[in-house]
């Protein structure tokens, strides 16, 4: 297989990280399908020992591979109702590290991203009704300094959402 170029043939090869193998493709592929499957299943169904299969996952963890686990909260279940993305335009350009701390700071704000394009950042929020919403946008975010404007996006359905392919 070729080296990853980073153009777009439709050939990408993973030793472009030389840090994984294909057992920890293989890992990777079974645990981001199923987060609660016991190591010793990800084990038998790899061929390796259980240890193996734990230290695998160790230091993927360490090397960055693998943020984390994680149980996902469905935000509608919990009475957030509204999901928005808001792109931002800033003052300056300057001001985004003191715009991020503050947006830090407003729990229903889920992501936080520094983007190229129309926005300097785009952030996606939960509310728990349009009128939630009305209040975070503008009682919140809006009245953060460094903030020009804000243009937002409701989001109507989520229809897909999955972990990178592997």
């Amino acid at each position: 297989m070729e080296k990853n170029t980073g153009e777009t043939t439709g050939k990408w090869d993973f030793g472009a990280l030389d840090n994984i193998d294909e057992l920890d493709r293989k890992i990777l592929k079974l645990i981001t399908g199923n987060a609660r499957m016991p190591f010793l299943e990800v084990a038998r169904m790899c061929g390796v020992s259980g240890a193996a299969v734990h230290q695998r996952v160790q230091r993927l963890e360490r090397i960055g591979v693998i943020k984390g686990s994680e149980f996902i909260v469905s935000p509608t279940k919990i009475g957030f109702q509204t999901c928005a993305f808001i792109g931002i335009f800033l003052k300056e350009a300057g001001s985004f590290n003191q715009v991020v701390a503050e947006m830090d700071k407003i729990p229903e704000v889920v992501e936080c991203h520094y983007t190229t394009g129309k926005y300097a950042m785009f952030v996606k929020i939960y509310a728990r009704s349009n009128e939630h919403m009305k209040y975070i946008l503008s009682e919140r975010i809006q009245q953060i300094s460094g903030i020009a404007s804000t243009e937002t996006i409701i989001s109507l359905e989520e229809t897909i959402k999955r972990q990178i392919a592997i």
